[in-house]
């Protein structure tokens, strides 16, 4: 990978990430600010079940920002865009899709049907 190919991924990452954390403070916002007091029980549940689900989602984003400083730091010490698996490079398409990726397709493909056979024994 040369700097060019780095310096893009590099952006992309930060910019991933700090969507992620806008986000996040927007639903900080929005959430203390809705102290809504819902007379009718079911009005009630169905915003709690809401805000349970926003909750949900805030942290997957949370690990998703760990996945993009790691990410972030395989740029800085030279490792970025090799599979660990293999050592092989992974594809410049597959990174652009997913730049966290940490696996080339073929060995994410193994390490999932590993994760099937043992899921369905």
């Amino acid at each position: 990978m040369n700097d060019r190919q780095r310096d893009y991924f590099r952006r992309k990452l930060l910019a991933w990430k700090e969507d992620i954390l806008r986000e996040s403070r927007e639903t900080l916002v929005v959430l203390q600010s809705e102290n809504e007091n819902h007379p009718d029980l079911a009005d009630r549940a169905s915003s709690e079940t809401d805000r349970a689900i926003e909750l949900r989602a805030r942290d997957r984003q949370r690990k998703l920002i760990a996945k993009i400083d790691a990410a972030l730091g395989r740029l800085d010490d030279g490792t970025y865009g090799y599979c660990e698996e293999t050592g092989e490079p992974i594809a410049l398409k597959r990174l652009d899709a997913r730049p966290i990726a940490t696996l080339s397709v073929e060995a994410q493909e193994r390490h999932e049907r590993r994760e099937r056979v043992y899921r369905d024994s």
